[in-house]
């Protein structure tokens, strides 16, 4: 799968009019769920961005269409959820994937509609909590306002790194360029241990809320003696 990746980061530099279509594909993917763990647009859309600030791809069309793929692939999974109800948690094809379930509906309870925002940027929910907006029952229009802003957010978020890291190299030249170009790594990689560092706070505090609501084994013979 790396390998895969690979060969269509190398697609999109040496054809860059598909560059849109492609990432479009490679969001839609990432935002659905269960197959969202295949499809790791980061590194994509980082490579994107940069051809986007070297001015060989056009940012705008870049920037929507990975918009609409996120809203798409977001927008199924709420669909499916919608379409499946409560049954979903008997589903088959979730069956291996329960513990994320959970955590993902927890999330959503504590955070409501911001918990779409903020799934966004947490890969181990991100493709659950659109599957259980639509399972709970949540409002459409409410959901795809929610839906479309954090796409909105999300992708220039993603986009941002190669793309000023190539404006500042071509902006400043030599040696300072890529002192910028540290400078832009080095705030990516901040912003992205920040992020894990909220969701591992967050994790912690979900699975404490699922432990509590599990129900407890009924005493042994000994604890009763």
């Amino acid at each position: 799968m790396e390998q895969f990746f690979a060969d269509v980061g190398d697609f999109i530099r040496e054809h860059s009019q598909w560059a849109g279509p492609i990432l479009g594909l490679i969001t839609f993917g990432e935002s659905m769920v269960l197959i969202g763990a295949f499809f790791p647009a980061t590194v994509l859309m980082v490579t994107a961005g940069g051809l986007a600030g070297a001015g060989v791809i056009d940012p705008w069309s870049l920037v929507l269409w990975c918009i609409a793929g996120a809203t798409l692939g977001d927008a199924v999974s709420y669909w499916l959820g919608r379409r499946l109800g409560p049954k979903a948690w008997r589903h088959p094809m979730l069956k291996k994937h329960k513990a994320g379930l959970a955590r993902a509906r927890l999330f959503f309870r504590k955070y409501g509609v911001l918990s779409i925002y903020m799934c966004r940027f947490m890969g181990p929910v991100r493709a659950f909590v659109p599957l259980i907006a639509g399972m709970t029952g949540m409002a459409h229009r409410r959901f795809q306002i929610a839906n479309v802003g954090s796409a909105a957010i999300w992708v220039p978020v993603m986009l941002a790194p190669g793309y000023l890291g190539a404006k500042g190299v071509g902006f400043l030249g030599g040696e300072e360029g890529a002192h910028t170009l540290g400078l832009v790594v080095l705030a990516v990689v901040a912003v992205s241990a920040a992020c894990w560092f909220v969701w591992r706070k967050v994790k912690k505090q979900l699975d404490a809320q699922a432990a509590a609501r599990a129900p407890k084994p009924p005493p042994t013979a000994q604890e009763i003696a």
